[in-house]
């Protein structure tokens, strides 16, 4: 089975501070290209403070490191305003993230014709 994270909440994804440093710790190389903000202020890097707790935006969706840090830590892997799933998947399926409303889902790819 994949394991993709999607966000459950109607704001945009992201991870927060203490999950991008778990990221950063696991080798996960875009959390190491990513700049870490809250290594400048480790006192505000809590949280409530949006500005540092919305990274990891770039990093892939089935990444295994992500899935692995939002199931460790939970709602504290939540970046300011979001709220992470982990969404389990057969792996032969080829898949995109939808969101209805701004709440994301993981759909099989069909085709379209306009």
């Amino acid at each position: 089975m994949k394991k993709i994270v999607i966000n459950r909440s109607y704001d945009k994804f992201s991870v927060s501070h203490l999950a991008f440093v778990r990221l950063r710790e696991l080798g996960q190389q875009d959390a190491l290209k990513e700049t870490d903000s809250g290594a400048y202020w480790p006192d505000a890097a809590t949280p409530r403070e949006p500005s540092l707790n919305q990274c990891g935006i770039l990093i892939p969706r089935d990444d295994l490191k992500l899935a692995q840090v939002v199931e460790e830590l939970g709602v504290a892997a939540n970046g300011h305003g979001a709220e992470l799933r982990v969404v389990a998947i057969p792996d032969d399926v080829r898949w995109e993230i939808s969101a209805v409303g701004g709440i994301e889902h993981v759909s099989e790819v069909h085709r379209t014709w306009a």
